[in-house]
This record gives structure tokens, C-alpha cells and sequence, in this order.
């Protein structure tokens, strides 16, 4: 099983990584929260090497023009988009929280690191609340939109749910939650359910997804559903009563979470995270740079679920 170096690429959080015809995408969130940026290689253990390319920057007003946050990179019907969170204000609202929305941009060119990419504008959900953290994948001949957001009624930051796409800007038909912040390792600090994920592995489709506040609470939790089954009813998806992924004081690796899934060309499937080296974090941990993008090849069991195991200590 490949080991891969720790980090791998530093102030990077809520990394994603997209295998597409035989070629690495690399986006994440930038420390500054003002831009958008995209590399890519040849090959995974290439990435860290590549130069960023800014293809978008935050407008000085409007609902994008604050706190960028947690791009995801797609290819869908020909052409490529990017889903990322973004605010008009710094401010929190009179629930304390930050005013995000998700917002989409869309590039009809072969080279996505060159070519012009166009706003598609907000993805409208069954709210009007704090809403980030999306993805989109196909399943069952259905392009499906997963992401978290506040209920007005439901305490804590924020749930997952689950739509299926009209257009890759919007969802049709009423949304469904898959899960909400109610076991206690999903609730320190704050109570967070957000940034899924999703990978399927013999006859099941998985969403991790990540819990609590963003200093050493974080952690990952699963999801799954049988590939046959209906993801609209809840009654299906089943949960895991423990975190699959957490903080390794002895690696000293903190606050493991908000991942992807991506894959080596040899079949191996891999975990793409953050976490920090410490704990000691001045003020806001949102605004430490230092949560750096981390590898780490996923193993699977007899029965088919995936083994997340422990953050790996740093190491070149």
C-alpha cells in the first residue's frame, strides 16, 4: 500500500482532487479566502510540484465577494464546473453564523486552467440559510447535488442533503436529509454535520463527511447505501455510530476532515484531507493558514467497508 509524503501540499484546506482522463485537478480553499485556483499533472505524486493557476477572483461587492470557500472541480455533459461556497459579508448573522451561499462557475474549454469561465450564479435549495460544502456525482442515471445547510428548525450549523440536478446550476424535486449533527463527536464545539464526500466500493456508495468545530474536534464521519437502493428515503442510508477518522495526538495530527476521494492509475483508492500539526491556534481557527492537504491510501475490509485508520505523522 503506497505511503505518500506528510503534507503534501501546505495551506491548502478542504482539498479536492479530480482523476480525469489521466490527468490530476487539484483545487482547494487559499488561506486568503479571495480566489480561486487550479493545478494539475500527470500523475498524483506530481501535484505539489505544479504551478496554481488563478482562473477566478472574488468581485469587490456582491453575494461572492467574501470568505471563498471549499471549491470543488467537475466535468458534467462536456464541460467543466466549480462549486464553491461564498458570502456578500464578513459578518455573521443574528444566529452567529457566517452567510454563505453556493455559487457555481462553468468553462466550455478542453483546458480548464485556461480556459474562460463563466458565473452560472447561485444554486437555489429549499432554504434561504447558511449553505456550502457541495458536490455532485452520478448515480443511477441521475446527477445528483449533495451539500450542507442550515434548517431554520434544526439546531446546530448545518445538515446534509441530498437533490437531484435539473441543470449542473440547479436542483429539481424536494430535497432529502441524509443526516444531522446528533452524536456527540459531531457536536464540539459546534454542531456541524458538512463537507461530503462520496466513493462507492463493491455493492455500496459511501459519503464521509465531517463533524464538529474546525480545531482538534474535527473528524470524519460515513454514510452508506446499498448501489440498488432508493438515496431519496432516508430509511436507507445508514450511519455510523462512531467517527471513522479522527485526531492522533500521538501522530500529532489535529482536526482530520473535510475530504475527497481521488484515485491512483494502479486502482488504489485515496483519502484527500486536512489537518494541522497542532493545536495551538491563535484566535479563529478558520483564519490559520495552516491546515495543509494530506494523502493517505484507503483500504477496504472483508466486508466491504472502507478502513480510514489514523492521520499519518508528518513526513517528507
Amino acid at each position: 500500500m503506497k505511503t505518500w509524503p506528510n503534507p503534501f501540499i501546505e495551506q491548502r484546506a478542504d482539498p479536492f482532487i479530480l482523476l480525469h482522463e489521466e490527468v490530476y485537478y487539484f483545487i482547494a480553499s487559499v488561506p486568503e479566502y479571495d480566489r480561486l485556483e487550479l493545478r494539475c499533472a500527470s500523475t498524483l505524486e506530481a501535484l505539489p510540484h505544479a504551478a496554481p493557476v488563478v482562473i477566478w477572483r472574488k468581485p469587490q461587492s456582491g453575494p461572492m465577494s467574501h470568505l471563498i470557500w471549499a471549491p470543488e472541480l467537475h466535468y458534467l455533459q462536456g464541460k467543466w464546473y466549480i462549486y464553491f461556497a461564498a458570502a456578500h459579508t464578513q459578518a455573521l448573522d443574528k444566529l452567529n453564523m457566517f452567510q454563505h451561499r453556493m455559487f457555481v462557475l462553468e468553462c466550455a474549454d478542453a483546458d480548464p486552467l485556461r480556459g474562460k469561465w463563466i458565473e452560472k450564479g447561485q444554486v437555489k435549495t429549499q432554504f434561504h440559510t447558511f449553505s456550502l460544502d457541495a458536490t455532485t456525482f452520478r448515480h443511477q442515471g441521475k446527477q445528483w447535488y449533495l451539500w450542507a445547510q442550515k434548517s431554520p428548525d434544526i439546531a446546530g450549523n448545518s445538515n446534509i442533503y441530498l437533490a437531484e440536478m435539473a441543470t449542473p446550476w440547479s436542483i429539481k424535486g424536494e430535497p432529502v436529509m441524509l443526516s444531522k449533527p446528533e452524536l456527540d463527536w459531531e457536536c464540539r464545539g459546534f454542531l456541524v454535520n458538512e463537507g461530503p464526500a462520496v466513493i462507492t466500493h463493491g455493492e455500496r456508495l459511501f459519503v464521509s463527511y465531517s463533524a464538529s468545530a474546525t480545531d482538534e474536534n474535527y473528524c470524519l464521519g460515513l454514510l452508506w447505501i446499498d448501489l440498488a437502493a432508493d438515496p431519496r428515503k432516508p430509511e436507507n442510508w445508514h450511519k455510523s455510530p462512531p467517527p471513522v477518522f479522527t485526531t492522533s495526538y500521538e501522530n500529532k495530527q489535529f482536526g482530520p476532515g473535510h475530504n475527497s476521494f481521488t484515485r491512483t492509475k494502479d486502482g488504489e483508492d485515496v483519502l484527500v484531507y486536512h489537518a494541522r500539526n497542532y493545536t495551538e491556534i491563535e484566535g479563529d481557527p478558520l483564519y490559520d493558514p495552516n491546515r495543509h492537504t494530506r494523502l493517505k491510501t484507503l483500504a477496504w475490509d472483508e466486508d466491504g467497508m472502507p478502513v480510514f485508520g489514523i492521520p499519518p505523522a508528518d513526513k517528507p
